[in-house]
């Protein structure tokens, strides 16, 4: 049988302060992760992006989705806001330290990402989206 009220949509939307609350913290984080990361980086991404340098794209795409995926998993787990707030800044430590152990692996690494070579940008997203998972799933308890 179909109802013939109108739903009460304000009981879905109870939730929805803490909603925009913790999204809006992440976004900031990932602004901030985005400050952090290009800084830490010689090469200048957003330029080199806008110049259409594909494996700078890939590469900043990859460290982004690689910091959103253990972001979100602090979000899914957290016990409370400032909870999420501390495991992010761990998802924001563990990907700078893997951009900083990709350069040690890969000596000339911005340079080769500066020049385009899309080989060494997608080792680089690949290596920054495999931290940020397994960092994620460390977060799950």
């Amino acid at each position: 049988m179909i109802s013939t009220t109108p739903p009460n949509f304000s009981r879905y939307l109870v939730t929805l302060p803490d909603f925009a609350l913790y999204f809006v913290c992440a976004l900031i984080m990932l602004m901030l992760f985005l400050a952090i990361y290009t800084r830490l980086t010689p090469q200048r991404e957003w330029r080199l992006i806008k110049d259409g340098n594909a494996a700078a794209a890939i590469s900043l795409g990859g460290a982004m989705l690689g910091f959103a995926m253990p972001l979100g998993s602090a979000i899914m787990n957290s016990q409370s806001l400032i909870d999420m707030l501390v495991w992010g800044a761990v998802a924001l430590l563990i990907q700078s330290v893997t951009f900083i152990a990709a350069r040690m692996l890969f000596p000339r690494l911005p340079e080769r990402i500066s020049r385009g070579e899309t080989a060494a940008a997608i080792v680089t997203a690949a290596l920054s989206l495999t931290v940020g998972l397994l960092n994620a799933a460390s977060m799950t308890y």
